[in-house]
């Protein structure tokens, strides 16, 4: 099969506003495959600025279940639809590398596609995939828009990307263990390819010993030490921001309270503990991707492993002895 795409939704209902936060919760009956990536593509027509961020800080949660299980847990630390700043979730999207959130930069008419990696297999039959999609609200009012939803199959698909759900943590200004929850009932070969750590607000808040993984350094790491290894000050994120340029995305070298830390596919061998330094009291979350080798072989048909013997001599028998 290779690679196919697939719409399985287009509405012009389920878009952010200005009114306060939104949530929608919908499902879509799917085909069977080897699902590489959730892609949503989003339009928006506004009058005044309504998102000065790229779109995805208009994004605060998305949460996507197949079958029952939970592929895909986002929650943002902090919105802010007023800031020209990349945001929580974009960022998030293109550290990932296999998914990105990408956008034509424009004052008023946004056009902008999130590519969510999830690396799971639909087995045969007719699976249905739940979503859960929460807007912050926007700067001003949103005119009018519209939600696609593509599927993009790969049978070639080498990965599962699995964002699963955080761990919050409230600080103190010292120097604190945060133990961040590893999912228990992984696939086999999985491992922690990194940890996203979100500030509840736009602001850092590290201390001069920043983050150590305990595992991995006997040293704590500043944020811009970690930002210099993780490709982020070598202007690696890329936003469509208001109030710069409508003609092509902007760098930037950090998205400050937000922060990916590799994790060099460390082995989810229990839970992952940091040390973290915060330079003020305040809750950030905590949230592993995990990583597994994709096993494309589609799923079988639903069946029954008890045996139900249908004797009707035995049946009569059984009376006689009651």
């Amino acid at each position: 099969m290779a690679v196919q795409w697939t719409k399985i939704r287009e509405d012009s209902t389920s878009i952010p506003s200005d009114s306060g936060a939104r949530t929608y919760t919908f499902g879509e009956n799917i085909p069977a495959g080897a699902i590489e990536a959730v892609v949503f593509r989003f339009t928006t027509v506004n009058t005044t600025a309504a998102i000065n961020s790229d779109f995805g800080m208009a994004i605060n949660n998305l949460r996507l279940t197949l079958n029952g299980s939970v592929i895909h847990d986002f929650r943002a630390g902090a919105n802010d639809c007023s800031l020209s700043t990349p945001s929580m979730y974009g960022y998030l999207l293109n550290s990932l590398g296999t998914g990105a959130l990408l956008e034509r930069p424009s004052d008023l008419t946004k056009e902008a596609y999130a590519v969510v990696p999830v690396g799971v297999q639909a087995p045969a039959g007719v699976s249905r995939m739940e979503f859960v999609l929460g807007y912050a609200a926007t700067n001003a009012g949103v005119a009018s828009g519209t939600l696609q939803v593509w599927l993009k199959y790969n049978d070639n698909c080498a990965t599962r990307t699995m964002v699963v759900p955080s761990t919050s943590f409230t600080h103190a200004s010292s120097i604190e263990q945060v133990v961040v929850r590893i999912p228990a009932d992984l696939p086999s070969g999985s491992v922690i390819a990194g940890c996203y750590v979100q500030n509840d607000s736009f602001a850092d808040q590290y201390g001069s010993q920043g983050v150590r993984i305990m595992s991995q350094s006997a040293y704590g790491l500043d944020a811009d030490f970690l930002r210099a290894f993780n490709g982020d000050l070598n202007n690696g994120i890329v936003a469509a921001v208001d109030g710069t340029s409508t003609a092509n995305l902007q760098y930037f070298q950090s998205v400050e309270g937000a922060l990916f830390i590799p994790t060099y596919d460390l082995t989810p061998n229990g839970d992952l503990i940091l040390q973290v330094d915060s330079s003020a009291a305040t809750t950030r979350t905590y949230t592993p991707v995990i990583v597994a080798p994709f096993n494309g072989k589609e799923g079988g048909e639903m069946r029954q492993t008890a045996k139900v013997a249908a004797n009707t001599s035995k049946s009569i028998l059984s009376k006689t002895l009651e």
